[in-house]
């Protein structure tokens, strides 16, 4: 079955990182996603070009050679088709190509212009290139990943880039496309990951703002200050998590760790307790092997998990019921998410190599099989 995006189509001009995970999110969700690469082959960036390409599944993709009248005024054709465009370029390059949103706005007013950016479309930063790590840094996130004594940790790049950034372009697509259907006009979406991850921080903002949440590292609720939501050492070397909040979680943990009569662990939150408490609980829980701990601790109440890793995650039988991964290509990927109970999202197709469906396009395009010839003798596309 299609999913509920069906009947969308999306030009994504290609790039790296959160750009193509907005557009994993919409072709995941039915929509139509055609990748426009580059005429000789590449992707830009650092990305390598495989069909094993995750972010990349689901597309169609037309490569197209950018620096050339041909191309360009090719591109526009293909954005008037479209109901969005994705781009994640720094501000500025896509008007130097000539197909910045005064000109295909001007050429389909309905179009939603997607800009995936770090610092944003405007600002002292906007002109500067950047990362995750930064991006995360400025928006006031990455000073609160880390463990009390210890420096701040980047957790990889899934809150910038991923969950501040193309999560919540995909988002802003859906919304801007969803104001097309009921009447609007089209419009420019200026993503910038800093405000997303700003975003993402909001409730630690509210936190702070009542005066439960401070700014030191690692001694909070939720940042491994507290004994009763953290990671633990097992006796195999592996690791279990604990987030027994509640305090009918929190007894329960204590009546399957064997700590009922521990008076110490009474006042769960005495801040100056936490520490000795911490250490309490590390001996305890390397006194047995995760394995031993999941048969006690697993489907009960008290908020745990076994510390899974990727592969051991698609076997875990939870994920394997829910079918959370799937083969796409032979290869383990997440599954689309989130579920509809009426419009199934189909199974992803592996990423295309650069060019794969051309040829279909520019049919789509009504171009004939002579004018697609002629545009590749030309090398306006490839």
């Amino acid at each position: 079955m299609a999913g509920p995006l069906d009947g969308i189509r999306i030009v994504e001009f290609a790039g790296i990182g959160p750009g193509p995970f907005c557009g994993m999110m919409l072709a995941d969700h039915g929509a139509e996603v055609i990748r426009v690469d580059r005429a000789t082959g590449g992707r830009g960036g650092s990305q390598p070009i495989t069909t094993k390409d995750v972010l990349a599944r689901g597309r169609k993709s037309i490569a197209v050679n950018l620096k050339s009248e041909e191309g360009v005024a090719l591109a526009r054709k293909l954005a008037t088709s479209a109901d969005g465009i994705i781009e994640g370029f720094r501000p500025g390059v896509m008007e130097r190509l000539g197909l910045g949103p005064d000109e295909l706005l001007k050429d389909n007013p309905k179009l939603v212009y997607g800009r995936m950016t770090g610092w944003g479309q405007t600002g002292p930063y906007a002109p500067w290139a950047g990362h995750d790590i930064n991006y995360i840094a400025l928006a006031g996130a990455l000073a609160h990943f880390g463990r009390a004594g210890g420096k701040p940790t980047p957790p990889i790049n899934m809150v910038g880039d991923f969950g501040g950034g193309g999560m919540m372009l995909a988002y802003g697509m859906v919304s801007a496309l969803l104001n097309v259907a009921r009447g609007g006009e089209g419009q420019v979406i200026d993503c910038a990951m800093t405000d997303g991850t700003a975003v993402l921080m909001a409730m630690m903002h509210g936190m702070k703002n009542t005066g439960v949440w401070s700014e030191e590292l690692g001694v909070n609720l939720l940042d491994t200050g507290a004994h009763f939501y953290d990671t633990y050492e097992t006796a195999d070397g592996k690791f279990i998590s604990i987030g027994s909040i509640e305090p009918q979680f929190y007894a329960e943990l204590r009546r399957l760790a064997g700590l009922e009569d521990d008076a110490q662990f009474d006042a769960q939150h005495d801040k100056r307790q936490w520490g000795e408490l911490k250490d309490k609980l590390a001996s305890l829980f390397k006194s047995k092997t995760q394995g031993e701990w999941n048969a006690l601790m697993e489907h009960t109440d008290v908020c745990y998990a076994p510390v899974l890793t990727m592969s051991e995650a698609a076997a875990h039988p939870h994920n394997v019921a829910r079918e959370t991964f799937i083969e796409v290509g032979g290869d383990t990927q997440p599954a689309p998410a989130p579920r509809y109970s009426g419009t199934a999202n189909a199974a992803p197709n592996p990423a295309p190599m650069p060019g794969d469906q051309t040829d279909e396009i520019l049919a789509s395009l009504g171009i004939d099989a002579n004018e697609a010839a002629a545009l590749r003798d030309a090398g306006t596309v490839g």
